[in-house]
């Protein structure tokens, strides 16, 4: 049986166009703001944030 070990938690970006789908999306309207949600849920689901470019982060567990 297969398991899952790494998967997106969350996404936050300031461009709604860059992401659909099955995971929880923030869209912020600042970069400070989305620094701040990504330092949060970070912390809350236990994750790590990575930058992808300079309008979004995604919270992946590893």
């Amino acid at each position: 049986m297969a398991v899952v070990e790494k998967y997106i938690l969350a996404i936050i970006t300031m461009d709604e166009t860059k992401a659909t789908g099955g995971t929880a999306i923030f869209i912020c309207k600042t970069k400070e703001e989305m620094d701040l949600y990504a330092k949060n849920l970070e912390a809350i689901l236990d994750g790590i944030a990575h930058g992808i470019g300079d309008d979004m982060y995604v919270i992946v567990k590893h």
